[in-house]
């Protein structure tokens, strides 16, 4: 393991020591004190008083490792252009399903409590505002806000013209006790729970449910699944949760529903990232939680993208719209590999 501590000018950084929680700064702290003798780094001096309050810090990994936060090159390639911006703009805006029997995009977000479903539609429909709006509201406590069966048609730039794509907000996850159940998960893919059902455990999707659709047409269905995970809280996730997640997956693939996955508050997790968007991908911290995500989800890391959602901004920012724009296009992409894959088995169906 090797570091550079050295600027292009040669010299050696100095960070200043952070301060603990109740404490008052009291010196200033040389990156040369996790030296050893030899010029590298000593990680036997790598202890809770030496922690280094450097770029990309992230709280819990050990100090001598933060040097190693940022990559040389990222691991996934972003524009992050103005022209980048408007041309994913545009192709969401114009967007239409690859299939003549429907004319819209069914997306189902599925996600523990509070990992960020209504926030990331919220975003998405801001980018087209140009600026912050609150379009499925959002909670703030420990227990689901959303209780509904909610279908957002996301309006592009013309506001009198939504695009094709709805997203569909539920309650969140539990650990198999509470929130959404598999049954009532599977019946609102299946396209027999109707908008606006209220969703208990006590009283699942039946037949007899008010507004119950007993023989759904392809455009009732959901065409593609999205699971929302807070990259602050991956590796505290419990089993239960994991399980719940491996369980949804089984059967959603046994349904031929495609899957992606978006790995929300990155900038939570890695502070260069926090500080500069375009970053994400030049993280190794972000890459890592992503690894996580994927070991929880049992998911391949390829399909799952990081987002900054807005949450206390007012304006949006021209990076952090090119980030959730292209989330929105890797959904739509395994949204019309499923309408091909309908094809293929059903005859009558026209592309």
């Amino acid at each position: 393991m090797s570091f550079n501590f050295r600027t292009v000018s040669g010299s050696l950084h100095n960070f200043p020591a952070p301060v603990l929680h109740g404490e008052k700064p009291s010196s200033t702290l040389s990156a040369t004190v996790l030296l050893g003798e030899d010029g590298k780094p000593d990680s036997s001096k790598v202890c809770k008083e030496n922690v280094i309050n450097t770029p990309g810090w992230v709280a819990g990994l050990p100090g001598a490792e933060q040097w190693q936060s940022k990559m040389e090159s990222p691991w996934r390639e972003v524009a992050w252009t103005e022209e980048r911006r408007e041309t994913l703009m545009e192709s969401i805006s114009s967007y239409k399903p690859g299939c003549e029997a429907v004319s819209e995009a069914r997306v189902l977000l599925l996600g523990p409590i509070g990992a960020g479903k209504s926030s990331f539609i919220s975003s998405v429909q801001s980018v087209f505002t140009g600026r912050f709006t609150n379009r499925a509201m959002v909670g703030s406590s420990s227990a689901s806000f959303t209780k509904k069966l909610q279908l957002f048609n996301i309006r592009g730039r013309n506001p009198k013209q939504p695009t094709a794509l709805v997203l569909c907000d539920v309650m969140g996850l539990g650990d198999g006790e509470t929130g959404l159940t598999l049954h009532d998960t599977l019946a609102i893919i299946k396209g027999h729970a109707p908008e606006g059902h209220k969703f208990s455990p006590e009283q699942p999707v039946r037949s007899e449910t008010v507004g119950y659709v007993k023989k759904p047409s392809l455009k009732d269905k959901v065409h593609c699944v999205v699971f929302v995970v807070d990259a602050s809280k991956v590796s505290s996730y419990t089993k239960g949760l994991g399980a719940t997640f491996q369980q949804l997956r089984e059967h959603i693939s046994d349904l031929g529903v495609h899957q992606v996955a978006l790995l929300t508050h990155v900038d939570q997790v890695c502070q260069e990232t926090s500080r500069d968007i375009t970053q994400v991908y030049n993280s190794r911290i972000v890459q890592q939680t992503i690894n996580k995500a994927g070991a929880l989800l049992g998911m391949s890391t390829s399909y799952i993208v990081p987002v900054k959602n807005y949450s206390s901004e007012l304006d949006v920012d021209e990076n952090t719209d090119i980030l959730l724009l292209s989330a929105v296009d890797h959904i739509l992409q395994y949204v019309d590999l499923h309408f091909q894959d309908c094809a293929a088995t059903m005859p009558n169906l026209s592309l």
